[in-house]
């Protein structure tokens, strides 16, 4: 279940704007950059401590209610596994070295992070667990004609294959407050699973839409493409312009996209495969208003209704620069996480007072299929106003 926050989180919103600011820009250094994560880890620590410690002012008074009910109303209930994990974690005064959270922590985790993020969602991250290969198949080569009774031999070897990928680590820094462990166990866990859920979404929705590659220890982001040569990663270069036009039975529209869609209908080898109703566009969130505005109607009850021809999914990620466009296929980036969360303190001075560090690991990865699996447009979307009517 995704945990509900009811306050705005702003000072972790601000930091966080700060640090995408630092990153993409070519001038910042490494210092700069690590200075500016550190910022937003803060600030979301501090944040989120305020909300668990409000939740849990709030929940005080229904501390008769059973585990039943309170399911039934969206709170946490743990496992007995979890409140065995999360008791030894207040009575010891914090996570040991080494720790690896309960496997159903982790599942929990790994649902809110998909729930929460539609992006994520939409490109279909999976959980690897320990495995660090992907078995798939190729369905123009699983099936072959034979005589009858004749012997089967088809072509099983070229229609399935395995493919290596290569783990990275993703780490989180979680700055658990010491009076956090007075609220009791269900509390710790959900500020855990909360902060995870913040800070691995930002690192891994920058890995999987920006991400520069093995010589960068990243995954090949959706906007890159990669040199089948050199296997040197670069920046796509845009496909079109997209301007979403008002014109008589939208034909503008549906032409523009007609073009992503056909472009898309085929593979770097110029082989055709099935896109209908797989492709998602994602856009910056300063973006999205202009094309839901473009693609909104009313229809003849008064409901407003915004879709896209061809079917086509839109979700926002500030991943995206303004003023671009990025279309990819479903199921043709392969995005994976594997392994446990292990946390270590961190033993070094902390920003914020009174709180423990640590850093919790886990492996990700991802790459495209190949280079159009993903496309890059740029977006013109004008609006003019209209002349005031003249009395």
């Amino acid at each position: 279940m995704v945990i509900k926050l009811n306050g705005k989180m702003e000072n972790y919103k601000e930091k966080l704007n700060a640090y995408m600011t630092v990153r993409d820009d070519e001038n910042s250094t490494q210092n700069q950059i690590d200075n500016a994560f550190t910022d937003a880890m803060n600030a979301l620590a501090e944040d989120l401590t305020v909300e668990i410690k409000n939740q849990a002012v709030s929940e005080a008074a229904n501390k008769s209610l059973d585990s039943q009910i309170l399911l039934s109303r969206g709170n946490d209930v743990l496992t007995s596994e979890e409140k065995k994990f999360f008791n030894a974690v207040v009575q010891d005064g914090g996570f040991k070295d080494e720790t690896i959270l309960p496997e159903t922590t982790q599942e929990r985790v790994f649902q809110d992070l998909t729930k929460a993020h539609p992006l994520l969602d939409a490109i279909g991250i999976q959980d690897l667990g320990a495995a660090t290969k992907f078995i798939y198949s190729d369905p123009t080569k699983a099936y072959a004609w034979k005589e009858l009774f004749g012997e089967i031999t088809g072509q099983v070897n070229t229609a399935f294959r395995e493919e290596k990928i290569t783990q990275l680590k993703l780490t989180a820094f979680a700055a658990i407050p010491n009076d956090m462990l007075e609220l009791g166990p269900e509390w710790v866990e959900r500020y855990v699973r909360e902060l995870l859920v913040e800070s691995y979404s930002v690192g891994l929705e920058y890995g999987y839409v920006n991400g520069r590659g093995s010589a960068h220890s990243e995954p090949v982001g959706l906007m890159k493409n990669v040199d089948a040569n050199t296997g040197a990663v670069t920046d796509k270069t845009s496909s079109g312009t997209l301007t979403f036009a008002p014109s008589q039975y939208g034909e503008t529209v549906t032409g523009e996209l007609y073009n992503v869609v056909k472009a898309l209908s085929t593979n770097e080898k110029g082989e055709s495969r099935k896109v209908m109703n797989k492709i998602v566009m994602v856009v910056n969130p300063v973006d999205a208003i202009g094309v839901q505005f473009r693609n909104t109607i009313q229809t003849a009850n008064g409901q407003w209704v915004t879709s896209l021809p061809y079917n086509i999914q839109t979700v926002e990620s500030e991943e995206v620069p303004v003023g671009k466009a990025l279309f990819f296929i479903k199921g043709e980036y392969i995005a994976a996480v594997a392994g446990g969360y292990k946390l270590k303190k961190f033993d070094q001075t902390l920003a914020i007072e009174d709180a423990t560090l640590y850093t919790i690991k886990r492996f990700a990865n991802g790459r495209p299929r190949d280079n159009k699996t993903a496309l890059v447009y740029d977006l013109d979307i004008k609006f003019t106003a209209s002349a005031p009517e003249t009395p």
